[in-house]
């Protein structure tokens, strides 16, 4: 099979999909791999290094000519015309939350597998995981940095210091996002509080995180009641688009602390948090109700170089079996890779992409049992 690995051309997005040990692993396999020129720059991977292993340094004209797109972000406009019938797409898709590329891409009968839906044997998302404990990582790194007098916050250090109050950091979702940020806020020395709904994931969060960790249930009143003393409030909690009801709302805000920043990891615009819009690296922070908010979608692109490294040896796996087997065969006979199908010739592939949009859903396990 021919994998392109293009450069990725969102702003300030500076990962790439695959790191020169991965495409040495796809040339031992006997495949051939275009890279686009400078596609691995903005991670520190250079084109001798890719060169050095085997792949063909090409411009973005002839790497979208690969039978398959192994990229890391969703498909921009300027990028459509790109794309194919037949033309398998290996990405972040997020298709709920991009109907005109959804359509763009169904319109081009291409074949869409999205990193953030392919599961494995405990229900848990493998290929979201490691994005996920950088992003809360560097969610806490932006709490940091936007308390910052130099950066217009009121100056406080999130650690404990002797002789200051310890500062109280407030973590929704345990789950790997959450878990790094709070891996990073108790590091500091914080009061750490974590809410979320399930007793079972709190469990098991409590037996990798210190003594300065506490669980609370994401019941309404905990969630009041966290507010009122909260120095950061980092949000990890994925939203369902359909939802109309919050964990925040713009009315709570008005109880938190001044000073008090809030970091929407998740980025669900009137999710989770009802004053959340994404933002970007380049205008990154707003302020509602005299509140900060932070809400950039790509926060892991800030540390490229780990972020790629982490991405590539868990999406290259999946990448291979489909190069090794061709695409129909990989999803009917991995049902996890299966759960990442978006879109396949024309069809609408993921029920959540279907519902926000209102698709025609056809379910990844008809798709194969046609082939």
């Amino acid at each position: 099979m021919i994998i392109g690995i293009p450069k990725e051309t969102k702003s300030w997005e500076f990962r790439v999909a695959a790191t020169p040990d991965a495409v040495s692993q796809f040339v031992a396999a006997g495949h051939t791999v275009l890279v686009e020129k400078d596609a691995g720059k903005g991670s520190g991977f250079y084109d001798e290094d890719y060169e050095r292993v085997g792949a063909k340094i090409v411009g973005t004209d002839e790497v979208y000519t690969a039978e398959m797109i192994y990229k890391v972000k969703e498909v921009l406009p300027h990028e459509y015309k790109y794309y194919h019938e037949g033309q398998i797409l290996f990405t972040y898709i997020h298709s709920a939350a991009h109907p005109e590329q959804s359509e763009e891409l169904m319109k081009r009968k291409i074949v869409g597998i999205a990193y953030e839906d392919v599961t494995d044997a405990e229900g848990r998302l493998p290929l979201l995981a490691p994005m996920s404990e950088m992003a809360g990582k560097g969610g806490f790194l932006a709490a940091c940095k936007y308390h910052q007098t130099l950066n217009g916050g009121d100056g406080m250090m999130l650690s404990r210091v002797t002789g200051v109050p310890t500062p109280h950091v407030v973590i929704f979702g345990c789950g790997g996002t959450g878990m790094g940020a709070a891996d990073y806020a108790a590091s500091f020395g914080n009061r750490v509080t974590i809410l979320d709904i399930s007793k079972k994931s709190m469990d098991r969060a409590r037996t990798l995180l210190p003594s300065n960790v506490e669980f609370l249930m994401a019941t309404r009143e905990n969630i009041k009641a966290c507010l009122k003393t909260a120095d950061a409030l980092i949000n990890c909690v994925l939203w369902q688009k359909t939802r109309t009801d919050h964990m925040v709302y713009r009315e709570d805000l008005k109880t938190m602390k001044r000073g008090a920043v809030i970091v929407d990891v998740a980025c669900d615009d009137n999710g989770a948090i009802e004053t959340c819009r994404s933002t970007t690296h380049d205008d990154p922070v707003y302020y509602e109700e005299g509140i900060l908010h932070y809400a950039v979608a790509n926060i892991p692109s800030l540390f490229a170089h780990t972020s790629s490294i982490l991405l590539s040896n868990a999406t290259l796996p999946y990448a291979l079996e489909i190069a090794n087997k061709g695409v129909g065969k990989a999803l009917k006979d991995n049902k996890y890779l299966r759960a990442g199908l978006s879109f396949w010739y024309g069809k609408a592939t993921l029920k959540e992409c279907c519902d926000v949009n209102g698709y025609p859903y056809t379910s990844p396990d008809e798709v194969v049992a046609e082939l």
